[in-house]
Protein backbone atom coordinates (compact mmCIF):
# COMPACT_ATOMS: atom_id res chain seq x y z
CA UNK A 1 0.00 0.00 0.00
CA UNK A 2 1.21 3.86 -1.06
CA UNK A 3 1.09 6.16 2.26
CA UNK A 4 2.19 9.42 1.70
CA UNK A 5 5.45 10.29 3.32
CA UNK A 6 5.42 13.31 6.10
CA UNK A 7 5.80 16.83 5.45
CA UNK A 8 4.22 19.76 5.97
CA UNK A 9 0.59 18.76 5.46
CA UNK A 10 0.83 16.56 8.70
CA UNK A 11 -0.92 19.74 10.57
CA UNK A 12 -2.61 18.20 13.79
CA UNK A 13 -5.45 20.42 15.10
CA UNK A 14 -5.32 21.98 18.52
CA UNK A 15 -8.24 20.44 19.72
CA UNK A 16 -6.34 17.21 19.63
CA UNK A 17 -2.92 18.38 20.59
CA UNK A 18 -5.39 19.42 24.37
CA UNK A 19 -6.05 15.84 24.48
CA UNK A 20 -3.03 14.36 23.92
CA UNK A 21 -1.29 16.97 26.43
CA UNK A 22 -4.52 15.58 29.16
CA UNK A 23 -3.97 11.93 28.40
CA UNK A 24 -0.11 12.32 28.58
CA UNK A 25 -0.59 14.67 31.98
CA UNK A 26 -3.17 13.08 33.75
CA UNK A 27 -1.61 9.54 32.78
CA UNK A 28 1.73 10.01 33.96
CA UNK A 29 -0.01 11.43 37.58
CA UNK A 30 -2.22 8.43 38.10
CA UNK A 31 0.64 6.14 37.11
CA UNK A 32 3.28 8.53 40.13
CA UNK A 33 -0.01 8.20 42.56
CA UNK A 34 -0.71 4.81 42.19
CA UNK A 35 1.08 2.93 45.04
CA UNK A 36 -0.55 5.89 47.13
CA UNK A 37 -4.36 4.39 46.39
CA UNK A 38 -3.36 1.20 48.17
CA UNK A 39 -3.99 3.26 51.50
CA UNK A 40 -8.02 2.36 50.60
CA UNK A 41 -7.78 -0.43 53.38
CA UNK A 42 -7.36 3.10 56.25
CA UNK A 43 -10.45 5.10 57.30
CA UNK A 44 -8.60 8.31 55.65
CA UNK A 45 -7.68 7.24 52.77
CA UNK A 46 -5.90 10.53 50.76
CA UNK A 47 -3.85 8.35 48.94
CA UNK A 48 -7.05 6.71 46.87
CA UNK A 49 -8.33 10.05 47.34
CA UNK A 50 -6.04 12.22 45.48
CA UNK A 51 -5.19 9.25 43.10
CA UNK A 52 -9.22 8.74 42.29
CA UNK A 53 -9.54 12.18 41.39
CA UNK A 54 -6.74 12.02 38.81
CA UNK A 55 -7.93 8.69 37.29
CA UNK A 56 -11.27 11.29 36.83
CA UNK A 57 -9.21 13.64 35.21
CA UNK A 58 -8.19 10.36 32.88
CA UNK A 59 -11.57 9.45 32.03
CA UNK A 60 -12.59 12.45 31.35
CA UNK A 61 -9.49 12.66 28.14
CA UNK A 62 -10.29 9.42 27.11
CA UNK A 63 -13.90 10.24 26.82
CA UNK A 64 -13.36 13.28 25.28
CA UNK A 65 -10.95 11.40 22.77
CA UNK A 66 -12.86 8.69 22.26
CA UNK A 67 -15.83 11.21 21.48
CA UNK A 68 -13.31 13.00 18.94
CA UNK A 69 -12.37 10.25 16.94
CA UNK A 70 -16.11 9.02 16.41
CA UNK A 71 -17.48 12.23 15.53
CA UNK A 72 -14.56 14.45 14.98
CA UNK A 73 -13.03 16.66 11.81
CA UNK A 74 -12.38 13.03 8.97
CA UNK A 75 -8.70 12.81 9.50
CA UNK A 76 -9.14 12.44 13.16
CA UNK A 77 -11.63 9.74 13.21
CA UNK A 78 -11.23 6.42 14.25
CA UNK A 79 -12.11 4.62 10.84
CA UNK A 80 -9.75 6.84 9.06
CA UNK A 81 -6.37 5.51 10.77
CA UNK A 82 -6.98 2.22 13.35
CA UNK A 83 -5.55 -0.43 11.72
CA UNK A 84 -8.50 -2.51 11.49
CA UNK A 85 -8.28 -4.33 7.79
CA UNK A 86 -5.95 -6.35 6.37
CA UNK A 87 -4.68 -2.93 3.97
CA UNK A 88 -4.04 -1.21 6.76
CA UNK A 89 -2.25 -4.36 8.95
CA UNK A 90 0.28 -4.40 5.47
CA UNK A 91 1.19 -1.57 6.22
CA UNK A 92 2.10 -2.26 9.93
CA UNK A 93 3.99 -4.99 8.91
CA UNK A 94 6.14 -2.89 6.47
CA UNK A 95 6.95 -0.78 9.03
CA UNK A 96 8.22 -3.17 11.04
CA UNK A 97 9.75 -5.16 8.61
CA UNK A 98 11.74 -1.43 7.93
CA UNK A 99 12.58 -1.05 11.43
CA UNK A 100 14.34 -4.33 11.15
CA UNK A 101 16.31 -3.37 8.47
CA UNK A 102 17.01 -0.47 11.04
CA UNK A 103 14.17 2.36 8.71
CA UNK A 104 12.22 4.54 10.57
CA UNK A 105 9.06 4.57 9.30
CA UNK A 106 8.13 8.05 6.75
CA UNK A 107 4.35 8.26 7.36
CA UNK A 108 1.80 10.33 7.65
CA UNK A 109 0.68 10.75 11.52
CA UNK A 110 -1.98 7.39 12.77
CA UNK A 111 -0.69 5.02 10.15
CA UNK A 112 1.13 2.31 9.99
CA UNK A 113 2.97 1.36 13.29
CA UNK A 114 2.10 4.14 14.57
CA UNK A 115 -1.47 3.97 14.21
CA UNK A 116 -1.38 0.75 15.81
CA UNK A 117 0.36 1.81 18.63
CA UNK A 118 -1.87 4.35 19.00
CA UNK A 119 -4.75 2.51 19.09
CA UNK A 120 -3.11 0.30 21.63
CA UNK A 121 -2.47 3.00 23.80
CA UNK A 122 -6.20 4.57 23.99
CA UNK A 123 -7.36 1.11 24.62
CA UNK A 124 -5.71 0.98 27.54
CA UNK A 125 -6.32 4.43 28.89
CA UNK A 126 -9.55 3.49 28.38
CA UNK A 127 -9.28 0.31 30.07
CA UNK A 128 -7.42 1.88 33.07
CA UNK A 129 -10.17 4.84 33.01
CA UNK A 130 -13.56 2.06 33.51
CA UNK A 131 -11.77 0.19 35.90
CA UNK A 132 -10.78 2.85 37.62
CA UNK A 133 -14.24 4.94 37.25
CA UNK A 134 -15.79 1.23 38.56
CA UNK A 135 -13.67 1.22 41.95
CA UNK A 136 -14.01 4.93 42.34
CA UNK A 137 -17.83 3.44 43.10
CA UNK A 138 -17.18 0.11 44.96
CA UNK A 139 -14.18 0.78 46.79
CA UNK A 140 -15.14 1.25 50.46
CA UNK A 141 -12.70 2.98 52.58
CA UNK A 142 -11.46 1.29 55.57
CA UNK A 143 -12.31 -2.08 54.03
CA UNK A 144 -10.52 -4.67 52.22
CA UNK A 145 -12.03 -5.09 48.55
CA UNK A 146 -13.25 -8.45 48.12
CA UNK A 147 -14.74 -10.20 45.31
CA UNK A 148 -15.70 -8.23 42.45
CA UNK A 149 -14.11 -5.31 43.87
CA UNK A 150 -10.63 -7.20 44.38
CA UNK A 151 -10.97 -8.33 40.61
CA UNK A 152 -11.48 -5.42 38.93
CA UNK A 153 -8.43 -4.01 41.32
CA UNK A 154 -6.04 -6.58 40.26
CA UNK A 155 -6.93 -5.81 36.77
CA UNK A 156 -6.86 -1.84 37.56
CA UNK A 157 -3.40 -2.34 38.81
CA UNK A 158 -2.17 -4.30 35.76
CA UNK A 159 -1.78 -0.08 34.69
CA UNK A 160 1.60 -0.35 36.77
CA UNK A 161 3.28 -2.58 34.30
CA UNK A 162 1.52 -1.42 30.74
CA UNK A 163 1.45 2.44 31.31
CA UNK A 164 5.16 2.43 31.60
CA UNK A 165 5.61 -0.06 28.71
CA UNK A 166 3.63 2.01 26.53
CA UNK A 167 5.23 5.42 27.66
CA UNK A 168 8.28 3.66 26.83
CA UNK A 169 7.34 2.65 23.20
CA UNK A 170 5.49 5.84 22.30
CA UNK A 171 8.07 7.82 23.74
CA UNK A 172 10.95 6.45 22.33
CA UNK A 173 9.87 6.28 19.25
CA UNK A 174 9.24 9.98 19.33
CA UNK A 175 13.08 10.25 20.76
CA UNK A 176 14.37 8.06 18.18
CA UNK A 177 12.32 10.67 15.29
CA UNK A 178 13.66 13.36 16.73
CA UNK A 179 17.58 12.05 16.41
CA UNK A 180 16.59 12.06 12.63
CA UNK A 181 15.64 15.62 12.60
CA UNK A 182 11.56 14.95 12.62
CA UNK A 183 10.82 17.37 15.60
CA UNK A 184 6.75 16.40 15.49
CA UNK A 185 6.82 16.34 19.46
CA UNK A 186 7.49 20.29 18.73
CA UNK A 187 4.08 20.23 17.24
CA UNK A 188 2.32 18.36 19.99
CA UNK A 189 3.25 21.10 22.51
CA UNK A 190 2.63 23.83 20.13
CA UNK A 191 5.68 24.87 19.32
CA UNK A 192 7.03 25.19 15.41
CA UNK A 193 8.45 21.91 14.11
CA UNK A 194 12.34 22.75 13.48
Amino acid sequence: MKVEPMDSRNGIDGFTRVLHLGLVGFGLLALATGEWADDYKEMRGLGLLFHSWIGIGVAFFVGLRFFYGILGPVDIRFTNWVPYNKKRMKVVVEDIMGLIQFKLPDRQPRQGLAGLVESLGLLLFLFLAATGVLLFFIIEPGHKARGIAHFIKELHEAGEILLPVFFFVHGGAVILHAMTGNHLWRKMIFLREK
